[in-house]
């Protein structure tokens, strides 16, 4: 229900009320109210009204219920000892083929990824996943803390590696991992940078 995500989000963002929103839209508290509940039908010209709202080109992509918009679920880190947050900060639109190919957005923060041109405030485009091929870039739970780092496998050692030397890489046994836990929440699958 991606057009009632982008109709709460404008919401949030713009601190309004439903009502306020419905009349922003140009309709009804109920027709609003319809939308919210699920309701994909709208006229022509409140389809205009709602696209210069949303600041929305393709409306009728969006009310199909197009797949190609992926959540932005908050911030991770690039680097160790600093939790995860998770709150939808807002979508961005994919390609078909992207969209087939990951499932939401992280923002970095943090330094240690620089050398894989991953830098403080980028957007990570992650496939959700439990296991990742050594070598990989991956979105990585250590207890309660996310991080982004390469994942490598070698002599029964999962290994986090920074592609920034000023950061150590961490060793862990498979004891350690059953222990701590240590997950992969996700393979990286591309890098945004926004200017």
């Amino acid at each position: 229900m991606i057009f009632k995500k982008l109709l709460v989000q404008y919401e949030v963002e713009h601190n309004l009320s439903h009502e306020q929103m419905a009349k922003l839209c140009g309709v009804s508290r109920a027709t609003y109210f319809r939308w919210l509940a699920g309701s994909t039908k709208l006229r022509t010209r409140t389809k205009e009204n709602v696209a210069n709202v949303l600041g929305i080109t393709n409306i009728n992509e969006v009310l199909e219920e197009s797949e190609n918009y992926k959540p932005i679920l908050g911030t991770t880190r690039a680097g160790y000892d600093m939790y995860a947050e998770q709150d939808i900060q807002g979508y961005i639109k994919v390609t078909n083929e992207d969209s087939k190919n990951g499932d939401y957005f992280l923002r970095v923060e943090g330094d240690s990824m620089e050398g894989s041109h991953i830098y403080d405030g980028d957007l990570i485009y992650v496939q959700q996943c439990d296991s990742v091929p050594s070598g990989s870039i991956a979105v990585v739970l250590i207890g309660d803390e996310a991080t982004v780092k390469k994942v490598i496998y070698k002599n029964d050692l999962m290994i986090l590696e920074a592609s920034n030397p000023k950061y150590e890489s961490k060793y862990f046994t498979s004891k350690e991992v059953d222990e701590l836990p240590i997950r992969i929440l996700g393979r990286v699958k591309f890098v945004r940078t926004d200017f």
